[in-house]
Order: structure tokens, then C-alpha cells, then sequence
């Protein structure tokens, strides 16, 4: 078991800037990834514009990439359990079947 010392040594203390503090809003991500990174383009697209600014970019090594995955499978199961389940458009379609007009025997 680890002593006081120990304990307040593994502790990191994260700091942050105004602007950081402020964030970004991203409605679309882009990620792409090589053997040793991930990486992340946060960007936002204005409904009816033909273009889009990335607003942030993010990269990682695969092991923090996998950290953050779990990390936001995590608080999703949380905040479903407490705002409900989130039903995106695209599972929606995968739940129709087959998009014709005739009946399948």
C-alpha cells in the first residue's frame, strides 16, 4: 500500500489557460491514425455551408487513444443512464431493413 508521499507524488496538478478553459464547439470529427499516433481534427460545420474549419486538433499515441476511448464509453453509459439513450440517425437506418417498396416472403 502506498504512503501519503507516494500517493501526492503519482498526483499530476493540470493547469489551463483562459482561452483553453473557454473550449471549442465541434459538430463533426475527422480521425485518422499512423503506427505510432492518432489523430483527432475537432471541426466545425455550419448547416448549408460547403465548407468546414477544423477548430482543434488532437493527437495521441494508440495507448492514451484507447485510455480515451474507454474514458468516453464510460461517462456515455452514465450520462444515458441518466438522460436516456441516444439513438443516432444512422442506427435508425440500419434498423429499417431493406429499402424496397415490395413485400418479402
Amino acid at each position: 500500500m502506498a504512503n501519503n508521499n507516494e500517493q501526492k507524488t503519482n498526483q499530476v496538478q493540470v493547469n489551463m489557460t483562459p482561452e483553453v478553459e473557454r473550449g471549442v464547439y465541434s459538430n463533426m470529427t475527422i480521425m485518422g491514425f499512423t503506427p505510432t499516433e492518432f489523430i483527432m481534427d475537432f471541426v466545425f460545420h455550419h448547416p448549408g455551408m460547403p465548407r468546414a474549419n477544423v477548430q482543434s486538433r488532437v493527437v495521441m499515441s494508440p495507448v492514451q487513444a484507447k485510455r480515451l476511448m474507454r474514458l468516453l464509453e464510460q461517462n456515455m453509459a452514465n450520462y444515458e443512464k441518466t438522460f436516456g439513450t441516444i439513438v443516432l440517425a444512422e442506427d435508425k437506418q440500419q434498423q429499417q431493413g431493406p429499402i424496397s417498396p415490395f413485400k418479402v416472403n
